[in-house]
């Protein structure tokens, strides 16, 4: 149970928001290989949060940074898988 608090009271939604985006521009638009993409995303999570909220810490920055960016990379299959089931029931 405390991972899972951990995860939450670490996930950032804006940063999440912004991987996302930048997650589907570079599976979408560059050649990339899809499994580069979470490792884009972590990094990515990390950057954006030292830009929003500054160094704190390693758990406040890094740590929240990191699962933001990967949460981006999981919804984006949650949401995939998704929409793809929904086209095979039509």
């Amino acid at each position: 149970m405390e991972i899972l608090e951990l995860l939450q009271s670490n996930t950032l939604p804006i940063i999440v928001l912004g991987c996302g985006v930048v997650g589907y521009i570079l599976k979408e638009y560059i050649p990339l290989d899809s499994k580069h993409i979470p490792l884009i995303m972590a990094v990515l999570g990390i950057v954006f949060n030292i830009a929003i909220n500054g160094y704190i810490g390693v758990a406040e920055t890094i740590i929240a940074g990191a699962v933001s960016g990967l949460a981006s990379t999981g919804l984006h299959q949650v949401f995939k898988q998704y929409f793809n089931d929904k086209k095979e029931v039509e």
